[in-house]
Formats: C-alpha cells, sequence, structure tokens
C-alpha cells in the first residue's frame, strides 16, 4: 500500500479531532459559540431598539413639520386677510376723504357763485339807483317836478288812508 500525503493529513485530522474531544475543546468551542451568539442577539436587539426609537424620532420631526408648515400656512392666511382688510379699510378712507373734499370744494364753488350773484345784484342796484337818481333829477326840475311832489304826496295819503 502506498501512503500519500492526503492519508497523512487524513489520519492527523482524525487524532486532533480525537484528542480535541477527549479534552472537552468542542464544549469549550460552542459555550464560547453561544456566547457570542447570545452576544450578537443582545446586540440585535439594541439596534432593533434604537431603530425604533429612531423610527419614532422620525415620525415625531415629521409631524412637527407638518404642524409647522400649518401653523406657516395659517399665519399666512391671517397675513393676507389683514393686509385685504387693511386695503378694503384704507380704499374706504380714501373714498370717504375724497367725498368730503368734493363736498367741500362744491360747497365753495357755491358760495363764489352766490357771491357773484351777490355783487353782480349789488352793482346793477347800484347802477340802477344812480339811474333812478339820474332820471328823477331831470324829472323833478321846474313846475313838472312840483306837480310829481305833490302827486306823490296824494298817493301816499290815500294808501295810508
Amino acid at each position: 500500500m502506498h501512503f500519500d500525503a492526503t492519508f497523512f493529513a487524513l489520519v492527523a485530522l482524525v487524532i486532533f479531532l480525537g484528542i480535541a474531544a477527549y479534552a472537552g475543546a468542542f464544549k469549550s468551542m460552542g459555550s464560547g459559540l453561544d456566547a457570542r451568539s447570545a452576544r450578537i442577539a443582545k446586540e440585535l436587539e439594541e439596534a432593533a431598539r434604537l431603530r425604533k426609537d429612531a423610527e419614532a424620532l422620525l415620525a415625531e420631526y415629521k409631524q412637527k413639520r407638518l404642524d409647522a408648515e400649518k401653523e406657516a400656512a395659517s399665519i399666512i392666511a391671517a397675513a393676507k386677510s389683514d393686509a385685504e382688510e387693511y386695503a378694503a379699510e384704507t380704499r374706504r378712507k380714501l373714498s370717504e376723504t375724497l367725498d368730503r373734499r368734493t363736498r367741500q370744494a362744491e360747497q365753495k364753488i357755491a358760495q363764489a357763485e352766490a357771491a357773484a350773484v351777490k355783487d353782480v345784484r349789488n352793482a346793477v342796484t347800484e347802477m340802477a339807483i344812480a339811474a333812478a337818481q339820474t332820471l328823477m333829477t331831470e324829472a323833478t326840475k321846474g313846475a313838472k317836478g312840483a306837480d310829481l311832489i305833490a302827486s306823490s304826496i296824494e298817493a301816499v295819503k290815500s294808501r295810508l288812508n
């Protein structure tokens, strides 16, 4: 029989495994593997717990962001509403001011017209009085004037009685 190196490697492996089994190396390897498995399971549980906490925190921040966006939208809507109310109030006040100034201008125009009419009447009256005075002066000269004065006195007496 011819034995090569592979055969001797197999025999050495079997002897090694036999000694390791007799010395209890498999037990310590098993307990080491069990301990490592338990440590890995703990780390996985911790990682799962951390992931769950992170997801909860992410959900909380997403909700806070949504709430902040809603609040910002409501602030913008309120600002727009306030701006529209302010614009409407400003337009109303401007309209009232323009109406008041228009009425004042119309009153001033009416007063100016009344003053102009009064001035024209006064001027016409003064001209009429001057003309009447000139006519009366001419009409009352001489005998004709004395007759006119006497007839006027008679007319006044008859109206008074």
